[in-house]
């Protein structure tokens, strides 16, 4: 039912324009004029109480009197007359409201909005905005909107929640030869959101590539599961990734947790490609809108200059494909269309005598090899050769190829003869692009894609808890006391419910029953202050390791005490933890944040410097199965330390996935309590021993006072 109302929305056959006017600048004279000028065939009912006639068309004087039934209802009129326009569309049979009125939630008026959405999903209509410039399709000669025409027509689509960006962009498709057969505005996201969207594009015929430009979620995880399952390629333009609504520092997780990281980890588990700026978002549309996925990372780069082939072979490493040389057989191929001093390895250098049946008949053997899984075609203009040639011998060679699960980017270097025959080229539906580099990123954009699909098609299997209604019971505890902070013996035993490894931690409240305990832990024991309202033990000198004997236990127990009063004097202090000490191994920190975005989130890093200084660490979003936190594994700069360095063994990388695994179940599993948390440090021994959580903190969500 959802998808036949945003067809209504989208692809309306009648639409109402309520707030039709007979003043040309105002939108709703703009709207129809639009609308006309477009070509759209439907039928389209202006609405105006004051007006009987606009631009050749019968004006009503209310939606319930146009006397035939409406798809779409354009709404333009002030904001507070919009409410009682939905009443009428409702009683009226209308389907889908096009919002473009502004005056809502952006200014505060978050009540009024609501119930619009309510007053809409009553008569079972939608909402698309409000606040948005409107609906274009290019495939219905539908401009429902205030943009001035209908984009560049191509197989992408794009919404976008900024409507000025939007009219830019609809008027840049021209001169970027990257065309569009839908722009949406989206606006306020009060009902319809990106994830209807893409659920409904994805099985849209004239929609090949979607493309996003994003300011925010108000479901983050409503749109990775939308993402998740489409077929087609998303690519996505996040804005606004300097400030984030981040919880409060008070674990490392929590000052790490960033936009551009949080956001970056939820497209890669949703398979969305990301764009770095706008001209990137329109040069990997074009790419993912007219190529197959690139399935493997054997690039082959084609060129007739060694400068342009230098900068692509840089940007195929920089971004994720770095050459390798081409093998045996398909040298000894592609020597025969070229000189002697040419190079066949890769980049394949057939040098600047070449023309258009060198770049035929090299494209036409290398591209269906088995070796080769994507082709870059550069050429750089020269006194002797034509573009337009080279351009159509490079269509003809791909055409005659027979191949077409393989993808294929042009760079022409020249001037306006080479950019007429790279329109050419997209007209033909190969993406061309004036620099090398740019092509190797579309590329890239298509290798990204067939990764994140392949890693999206992996069986995911979440970790079992042990006893997740114990860690409810001791949050319970803590709360009933009045407390937002668990202790650390707490923390561990929470961890300890969802079978993580945490270090034996007992608590002693004498120095007896210090030593007692140590006895039964076995020395070394570490020593550590309890309190629910010192958070950071080593800052009050509440932290003592190494204890070897019952000496050193009673003196650290009356050390730490008094350490701990000078820090907070009125602080409340459960006892002294006793710890086992465990053996020395690669430190690693896990935390987590509940973000507002996405909810419970967590980030992996290496410990020490690493996270401290480095901020060397990765993000997803929770639940996150074994297979992905190997991944996560990889992801760090500081991966190779993990493979063992100055002569020390791999570490247990399997031992740590399935660790990150429970860690996830555990924070998603109390994501109603737990505002963030962190396991630092974990020692990782090597291959076959296991891990070892050695400290753990968990603050809990602030209650609201009853």
């Amino acid at each position: 039912m959802t998808q036949d109302v945003l067809t209504s929305l989208i692809r309306p056959r009648s639409v109402a324009v309520i707030g039709a006017s007979t003043q040309p600048g105002k939108i709703g004279y703009t709207v129809v004029k639009n609308l006309i000028e477009g070509g759209f065939s439907g039928r389209i009912y202006p609405v105006n109480p004051n007006a009987s006639e606009l631009l050749g068309l019968k004006v009503y004087p209310n939606v319930t009197a146009i006397p035939d039934s409406v798809d779409a209802a354009i709404i333009t009129i002030p904001a507070k007359a919009v409410l009682p326009a939905i009443e009428e569309c409702g009683q009226k049979g209308v389907k889908g409201l096009i919002i473009i009125t502004s005056g809502f939630s952006e200014v505060g008026q978050k009540d009024l909005e609501q119930a619009l959405v309510e007053t809409a999903h009553r008569y079972g209509m939608r909402i698309l905005g409000p606040n948005i410039v409107g609906v274009l399709s290019n495939t219905d000669r539908f401009n429902g909107s205030f943009a001035p025409f209908l984009p560049l027509p191509g197989k992408a689509s794009l919404v976008s929640q900024s409507g000025a960006l939007l009219i830019a962009i609809d008027a840049a498709t021209f001169i970027r030869r990257v065309g569009f057969d839908k722009l949406i505005s989206i606006g306020n996201m009060s009902d319809v959101d990106f994830a209807d969207l893409i659920t409904w594009l994805d099985q849209d015929e004239n929609t090949s590539c979607i493309s996003l430009y994003i300011e925010g979620f108000k479901e983050g995880r409503r749109f990775i599961e939308a993402a998740r399952n489409a077929r087609k390629p998303i690519i996505a333009l996040k804005a606004g990734v300097s400030a984030h609504g981040a919880a409060a520092a008070a674990s490392h997780t929590g000052s790490l947790a960033g936009a551009a990281r949080v956001y970056g980890a939820a497209f890669q588990q949703a398979g969305v490609v990301q764009a770095s700026d706008l001209d990137n978002l329109f040069d990997r549309t074009l790419a993912l809108s007219l190529q197959p996925p690139m399935r493997g990372d054997h690039l082959l780069i084609i060129t007739n200059g060694g400068g342009v082939g230098v900068l692509a072979t840089d940007a195929a490493e920089k971004y994720g494909l770095p050459l390798q040389f081409a093998p045996a057989d398909l040298q000894n191929e592609l020597r025969q269309y070229m000189p002697e001093f040419g190079s066949p390895k890769n980049p394949v250098d057939l040098t600047g005598m070449a023309g258009a049946d060198w770049y035929f008949d090299a494209i036409r053997h290398a591209l269906p090899h088995s070796w080769v899984d994507g082709l870059a075609v550069l050429y750089c203009e020269t006194a002797m050769t034509d573009p337009q040639e080279i351009a159509e011998s490079i269509r003809r060679a791909v055409d005659e190829s027979g191949v077409t699960d393989k993808p294929v980017a042009v760079s022409f270097v020249g001037g306006e003869r080479s950019e007429d025959a790279m329109r050419w080229l997209v007209e033909h539906g190969i993406p061309a692009y004036g620099a090398p580099d740019i092509a190797v990123n579309a590329l890239a954009a298509l290798r990204e894609f067939a990764r994140m699909k392949e890693t999206l098609s992996e069986n995911f299997a979440t970790c079992d808890a042990n006893n997740p209604e114990r860690a409810r019971q001791i949050i319970a505890h803590a709360r009933a006391e009045g407390r937002d902070v668990l202790t650390e013996i707490e923390a561990k035993e929470v961890f300890a419910a969802y079978n993580l490894p945490v270090a034996e931690t007992r608590l002693a409240t004498s120095e007896q029953e210090a030593v007692q305990i140590a006895h039964e832990i076995g020395y070394p024991v570490v020593m550590k202050i309890v309190s629910p309202d010192i958070i950071h033990k080593s800052d009050a000198g509440g932290v003592k390791v190494n204890i070897k004997d019952d000496a050193g236990v009673r003196e650290a127990y009356r050390t730490i005490l008094n350490n701990a009063k000078s820090y907070k004097p009125d602080a409340r202090i459960h006892g002294i933890a006793v710890q086992e000490m465990a053996p020395w191994g690669t430190e690693v920190i896990l935390g987590s944040v509940n973000d507002p975005t996405f909810g419970p989130t967590v980030m992996f890093g290496l410990g020490g410097i690493f996270v401290e200084v480095l901020k060397d660490v990765t993000f997803r979003v929770a639940p996150v199965s074994a297979t992905q936190a190997q991944r996560m594994l990889d992801e760090i700069r500081g991966a190779p330390v993990l493979a063992g360095v100055r002569g020390e063994g791999p570490r247990d990388r399997q031992a740590l996935a399935e660790t990150i695994c429970r860690y996830a179940t555990m924070i998603l599993d109390l994501a109603d309590e737990v505002s963030e948390s962190d396991a630092n440090p974990v020692l990782v021994y090597e291959i076959g021993k296991g891990v070892k959580v050695v400290d753990a903190r968990i603050i809990l969500k602030k209650k609201p006072l009853k």
